[in-house]
């Protein structure tokens, strides 16, 4: 992997005041291209991370990858300077404090503006930096409640179900790091720097994505589809000899050639599945249906004739069959970092390929204030400094 001055975000400094999993998922995003991420923490107490991740969890580890670790007290004077400095020299902040946390640690846009007009302060809540529930307490699972996603997953008739991985958490983390990018790019025009805020509710919902125009637009309630798609059939989980598979074959064009792979071709001039809107109104008999054929066959066999029928499908993983997959390793999505504590570790590598300036996995997490010294240091702090530093228990 090359080295960080070769990948594109190489020149910008971003200070990481985050904790939980959705800030620290958008520092994690701009760690990966490259930029110098500086993660501050508390000199005493937890770790910052999801309740019962351990540093040395997981968890921890995927989250924290690509950064360096420093120890600030922001609530003592001592300690809140030394942010200061840092923030004269820094391109960005993240943090997800609540309002009120926030103005009381200086770590507010107007207190930072102050010291640096160019800082971009990129902030993540649970419902938005104000409003009616702008002090609330934000949690994943609340906003997928609220955001509407867990109306719409489950089987049809069971009640409410939760996805099985933190949705609003990620892909706020996601939203707001493509916000920073573009705060970044704008300033290159304007020379200033902006106050960018995403929420776990917000991006829930705009990942509610068609969905939630099904509402906007059609007035149309979306309910539980359970593992058939809502609107492209026949698109979900089929039975096969050995177990189950995806087969996605909306479109009338699709649907022919699945028939004629699974030798039923008089389902393709069946009038009930003559079009999409007839294949809605009878898609129980039609799954049904082609069932009684999927049945027949284990599911490698399907998934080859079919792929080769030219109808996407695929099978049904379990996570150590997905890192065993010959495609998920040719394309590398177990990056390998050497941790200082833990050993050689596989994370979760970045999923996007640039052919010139590629970013991914390069570094494990950094153990609690590794770069303190060194940071300081570089920051203009003697040694002494930093010794008075942690005495006081700045640092």
């Amino acid at each position: 992997m090359a080295p960080n001055g070769a990948l594109p975000l190489s020149r910008f400094l971003v200070l990481d005041l985050t904790h939980a999993r959705a800030g620290p998922n958008a520092v994690r995003q701009l760690a990966d291209w490259g930029a110098r991420a500086i993660r501050i923490e508390q000199p005493s107490g937890g770790d910052g991370g999801i309740a019962g991740s351990a540093r040395h969890g997981s968890d921890f580890q995927n989250l924290h990858r690509n950064k360096s670790a420093i120890t600030l007290n922001l609530k003592a004077p001592e300690g809140n300077a030394v942010f200061r400095r840092l923030v004269e020299r820094a391109d960005v902040v993240v943090e997800n404090f609540r309002p009120a946390v926030k103005h009381r640690l200086g770590v507010d846009y107007e207190t930072l503006r102050a010291l640096n007009p160019r800082i971009v302060l990129g902030s993540i809540s649970g419902f938005g930096q104000d409003g009616p529930y702008g002090d609330r307490p934000g949690f994943d699972q609340i906003a997928q409640g609220m955001g509407g996603l867990m109306s719409v997953t489950g089987l049809p008739g069971q009640g409410p179900v939760r996805a099985g991985i933190p949705v609003a958490d990620l892909s706020a983390g996601l939203y707001l790091a493509q916000g920073i990018l573009v705060a970044l790019l704008e300033r290159e025009a304007s020379g200033e720097g902006q106050w960018v805020q995403s929420s776990l509710l917000q991006a829930m919902i705009a990942m509610m994505d068609f969905q939630a125009a099904r509402w906007l637009i059609d007035g149309e309630v979306p309910p539980q589809a359970g593992n058939n798609h809502p609107t492209s059939i026949p698109t979900g989980v089929f039975r096969v000899a050995d177990g189950h598979i995806n087969v996605a074959a909306s479109g009338n064009h699709i649907f022919k050639r699945l028939c004629e792979a699974l030798g039923a071709g008089q389902l393709a001039e069946d009038p009930r599945y003559g079009d999409p809107d007839s294949r809605s109104a009878n898609r129980a008999p039609l799954n049904a249906a082609l069932e009684e054929y999927l049945s027949r066959k284990p599911g490698a066999e399907w998934i080859e004739l079919l792929n080769e029928a030219g109808v996407p499908c695929g099978p049904i993983y379990s996570l150590d069959q997905v890192f065993a997959d010959p495609q998920v390793q040719h394309l590398g999505m177990a990056g390998a970092v050497t941790s200082p504590a833990l050993g050689d570790l596989q994370l979760v590598n970045q999923p996007v390929a640039l052919s010139r300036t590629p970013g991914g996995v390069r570094t494990a997490a950094p153990e609690k204030g590794a770069d303190t010294d060194a940071v300081l240091e570089e920051f203009g702090y003697s040694k002494d400094d930093i010794a008075q530093l942690r005495q006081s228990g700045a640092i």
